[in-house]
């Protein structure tokens, strides 16, 4: 069965960075729209980014918007998500995934396959 395995989670102090990876293992990443969403305890899941494989069109949730950037390397079968500046809000457990239809706001209603990576931290 087809996984994707998530790296790069961690610490970082606010106003850092950070680079997730996620390496798809079994299948290629050519879903309509791959992506992260996150989900903190006491908050609902939110999708951060998206990517639509078809035109390379990206999605980006308010809260992270021109501070989150999607990007994909079809020769390494693996998606990348580099974060900037970031917050204490966007302390969470980070999922990469794959979903059926293109990137919008019902993107994350719709998917096929996700793995969390190790939490980002990012202290108040």
């Amino acid at each position: 069965q087809g996984q994707l395995v998530e790296s790069g989670g961690g610490l970082v102090q606010p106003g850092g960075s950070l680079r997730l990876s996620c390496a798809a293992s079994g299948f290629a990443l050519d879903y309509y729209g791959i992506g992260w969403f996150r989900q903190t305890p006491g908050k609902e899941r939110e999708g951060t980014s998206c990517l639509t494989t078809a035109d390379g069109s990206t999605y980006y949730a308010d809260s992270v918007k021109g501070r989150f950037t999607i990007s994909r390397d079809n020769a390494k079968n693996t998606m990348y998500l580099e974060m900037n500046s970031l917050k204490s809000e966007d302390k969470a457990v980070y999922y990469c995934a794959t979903g059926h239809v293109k990137c919008g706001l019902d993107w994350f209603k719709y998917l096929a396959k996700w793995g969390p990576g190790p939490p980002v931290t990012v202290p108040s």
